[in-house]
């Protein structure tokens, strides 16, 4: 396969390319649902910056600020014989945090490999996307959602301009933004929005109930000390995240809630939303997820071994499983295995992969078309399939540029098409492609972890 070209357009020049930062999507009051702005095509220097991200905990993404309604457009600029197909990120961080404007997430790569245009979004996150106060501000609580649909009304109305088909729109996010997905296509107004669907290690099967989403929100009043949360200046917002979670512990969460207003149903319980059985559905996990989420000395992890391995992974499993059990059972299966990797082959399974089986299987009962991947690569982590599908790895070596031309061909080929290029998801077969320097389709990978956990319930964390 050919790579000489491949993933470094996003630091050489693009005038091949119309590219186009920071245009405003939509404007909304804080906790209110978004409203439109009228787009103008004014000269390039216009848009020539990102906006702002949404306010969040850390100093990563700045500029912040509440008015966060901003997308950004890559487009080839040579007229095509047919409009193109149209390529939509939403950004990961747990709708908590993240910005599409982290160089990762830069479509110039991808739009130019692809032939493809892409767009990504940012959007109000955490407090002020997804605080439920209903009473008050009957739009609360998915607030986040609607702007991503506002987002996805600017395509329909826009994109043509650019050169994109409206009629052929695929979206596609990592981790939250995967789940984001997952949700819209449980909403009514989403539907018809976006024709093909990509979700990377970023489920959600259930969201929030209104009874813990409430509960959610008087911790986070009380921890402003009787201040009103509508009119606090925003970093007290933020800092007021710090709250206890009266559910799960740790931070306050927030995210999407079961309003029976914009989400009338769980997206996949009892099973997958049929409002979107209709659209192509492709679904990736990394093989080592938990790998991205324990720094070497933390505490999870210093000074493991097989003594303290259950007391260690029992929090993080995230299911009610008996730990001792689980580490037996995994000690037997993998005799030669370290503690170090017996922790992250137990956590990923428990934690992270659990969501996007239950979501193929849903397709698969439904008859829907469902693919999924698996990303084994260099024992790939949460997050590697970013850089990877959007040929932004920083410095890559001939075998990562290798693997993102694979991904990013495998993308575009489900966005032209909806086949990525290997057979649907079935329950007999469980076809999944293995992203590795040996691509190859494997019928059921980790099929004994998945019998595993499949005899304990798995309730998403955060409903």
């Amino acid at each position: 396969m050919a790579i000489a070209a491949v993933p470094t357009y996003a630091s050489k020049a693009q005038s091949h390319l119309r590219i186009l930062k920071g245009i405003r999507y939509g404007v909304a009051e804080r906790f209110a649902a978004p409203r439109a702005v009228p787009f103008v095509a004014s000269s390039a220097g216009a848009f020539a910056s990102f906006g702002p991200a949404c306010p969040q905990p850390g100093n990563r993404y700045l500029p912040a600020s509440e008015d966060c309604l901003f997308l950004n457009l890559w487009a080839p600029k040579v007229t095509a014989k047919q409009p193109r197909p149209v390529m939509v990120y939403f950004h990961g961080g747990a709708y908590s945090t993240g910005s599409v404007t982290d160089p990762v997430n830069d479509g110039a790569a991808l739009a130019t490999h692809g032939d493809v245009v892409v767009v990504t979004v940012n959007h109000r996150l955490n407090a002020f996307g997804y605080l439920y106060l209903p009473e008050r501000f009957p739009d609360s609580g998915n607030a986040g959602q609607l702007d991503l649909i506002l987002a996805l009304q600017w395509v329909q109305a826009h994109i043509a301009e650019f050169g994109g088909d409206p009629q052929n729109v695929t979206v596609f996010g990592q981790s939250g933004g995967g789940a984001k997905i997952a949700t819209l296509m449980a909403m009514p107004a989403a539907k018809g929005l976006f024709h093909k669907a990509i979700t990377m290690s970023g489920q959600q099967v259930t969201a929030t109930g209104p009874l813990n989403a409430e509960k959610r929100a008087a911790a986070l009043q009380a921890a402003l000390n009787g201040q009103d949360p509508a009119t606090v200046p925003a970093e007290q917002l933020v800092a007021a995240l710090s709250a206890q979670d009266p559910i799960l512990g740790g931070g306050v969460y927030m995210g999407p809630v079961l309003d029976m207003r914009h989400l009338h149903r769980h997206p996949f319980w009892p099973d997958a939303a049929p409002q979107s059985l209709d659209i192509p559905m492709m679904l990736g996990n990394t093989v080592l997820e938990s790998r991205a989420f324990y720094a070497p000395n933390a505490k999870q992890l210093a000074g493991l071994d097989f003594d303290n391995l259950a007391r260690r992974v029992a929090p993080e499993m995230r299911i009610d499983a008996q730990p001792e059990w689980v580490v037996r059972q995994f000690r037997s299966r993998y005799p030669d295995a370290s503690p170090l990797d017996l922790f992250h082959r137990i956590v990923t399974t428990a934690r992270s992969w659990r969501g996007q089986v239950i979501e193929a299987e849903e397709r698969a009962k439904a008859g829907a078309p469902a693919f999924v991947y698996q990303l084994d690569f260099e024992q790939a982590k949460h997050t590697d399939d970013i850089g990877l599908s959007f040929g932004t790895v920083p410095q890559p070596s001939m075998e990562q540029q290798a693997m993102s031309v694979r991904m990013m061909d495998a993308f575009v080929r489900f966005a032209r098409t909806g086949n990525p290029g290997w057979q649907p998801y079935s329950l007999a077969q469980r076809e999944t492609m293995i992203f590795d320097t040996n691509s190859r389709v494997e019928n059921d990978p980790r099929k004994w972890e998945r019998e595993l956990f499949s005899r304990i319930p798995y309730i998403q964390p955060g409903t």
